[in-house]
C-alpha cells in the first residue's frame, strides 16, 4: 500500500462516514479519480483498504459501493461494543484526561441539540464515545472501536429519522459521565449498558421499518 493510497483511503472513508455518499451508492472510478485528481491505481489501493474496513463492496460486474450494513450486521457491531466500550469503562479512572474529552464531546452534542442539527449531534455522540475508549490507553482498542464507528455510521445514514437516533442519547451520555465520576466506573458500565441496548434497538427497530434486513 502506497502513501497515496492510504491517504486516499483516510479522506474517502471521512467522506463517506460524513454522508457524502449514501449507503448503497455506487462509486465510479472514472469520475472519482478525475474529481480526486489521483490515478485509477491509487483510487483501487485506496478501495482495497476501504474495504478491508468495512466501507465499501465490491459487486461482481457492478463495481464498488458504498457499504450498506445489514441487520446481522448492526446487530455485531453492537455486540463488539459492548465488549469494548463496557470493559474499558468497568477498569477506568475518573482522573484520566480522556474525561474531559468526553465532557467536551458531551457539550458539543448538547449545543447542536437546541439548533436540532443532527449531523453534529451524531458526530459529537460518536466522539463521545471514541473519548471513552480512549480511557484504555490501548491504541488498539481506539483502532478497533474507530471501525466499527465508522461502519455504525453507515446503518444511522441508511436510516431516515436521525432525530429518533441521536436526541436521547445526549441525555444518556450525560448520565455515563457523570456516573463514572460521581459514582464510580461499575456503575457507569451499567448505565453504558443499558445505553447501548436502548440505541441497538432503535437501529433494528428503524431498519425493521423501513424493511431493511
Amino acid at each position: 500500500m502506497s502513501d497515496h493510497g492510504t491517504t486516499l483511503a483516510d479522506t474517502l472513508r471521512e467522506q463517506i462516514i460524513q454522508g457524502a455518499f449514501a449507503p448503497g451508492e455506487r462509486l465510479s472510478e472514472a469520475s472519482l479519480a478525475d474529481r480526486l485528481d489521483v490515478s485509477r491505481n491509487t483510487l483501487r489501493e485506496a478501495f482495497r483498504v476501504l474495504a478491508q474496513h468495512g466501507l465499501v463492496e465490491h459487486v461482481p460486474h457492478r463495481g464498488v459501493s458504498v457499504a450498506s450494513p445489514t441487520t446481522a450486521d448492526v446487530i455485531d457491531i453492537y455486540r463488539a461494543r459492548r465488549l469494548i466500550e463496557g470493559g474499558v469503562l468497568r477498569e477506568a479512572s475518573a482522573l484520566h484526561p480522556g474525561v474531559t474529552a468526553m465532557r467536551a464531546a458531551l457539550e458539543r452534542a448538547e449545543d447542536a441539540l437546541g439548533r436540532a442539527d443532527w449531523t453534529v449531534v451524531g458526530s459529537a455522540n460518536m466522539a463521545f464515545h471514541a473519548a471513552l475508549v480512549s480511557l484504555a490507553d490501548s491504541p488498539r482498542l481506539t483502532r478497533a472501536h474507530d471501525q466499527l464507528a465508522a461502519e455504525l455510521r453507515l446503518a444511522f445514514l441508511a436510516i431516515d429519522d436521525p432525530e429518533s437516533l441521536h436526541r436521547p442519547f445526549v441525555a444518556k451520555n450525560r448520565t455515563v459521565l457523570e456516573a463514572l465520576t460521581d459514582e464510580g466506573p461499575a456503575r457507569a458500565a451499567e448505565e453504558l449498558e443499558r445505553y447501548l441496548v436502548d440505541s441497538e434497538r432503535r437501529v433494528l427497530g428503524a431498519y425493521s421499518r423501513m424493511g431493511r434486513r
